[in-house]
């Protein structure tokens, strides 16, 4: 039997302002839908990942900004940032460790994210 994560949920303010950022980085808005006045649903898929992030109004009781560090898998570090970096996002420098390089940054709600590209896997 397989488990895959297929979803995390990240508190926000703006839901309209957080849609707009993650469009900002490449990830894809798949659902975006309004339950009722108390719930809202939008998820989102990074490129090629098989795992979304949602956020929306009623869906978490967690504090805004208190997710994280999540974190995405590259195969490019130094383009992801530069990806980052032509979106407006303060991302950290490369940060260059044995067991893999990352970059940092936050949304706009200061969720914590670390982009990651392990050279190891490389073939």
């Amino acid at each position: 039997m397989n488990w895959t994560l297929e979803v995390v949920t990240l508190p926000v303010t703006d839901v309209d302002r957080t849609k707009a950022f993650y469009e900002s980085i490449g990830f894809n808005p798949d659902h975006d839908h309004t339950v009722s006045e108390e719930i809202r649903f939008v998820q989102m898929t990074p490129p090629g990942s098989n795992c979304s992030i949602a956020f929306g109004k009623g869906l978490t009781d967690k504090a805004p900004g208190s997710t994280g560090p999540i974190i995405i898998c590259v195969t490019d570090i130094d383009a992801a940032r530069e990806q980052l970096l032509a979106a407006g996002v303060d991302a950290s420098d490369v940060d260059v460790q044995p067991w893999g390089h990352f970059v940092y940054f936050t949304d706009p709600d200061g969720n914590q994210w670390s982009a990651q590209y392990l050279p190891y896997r490389d073939n």
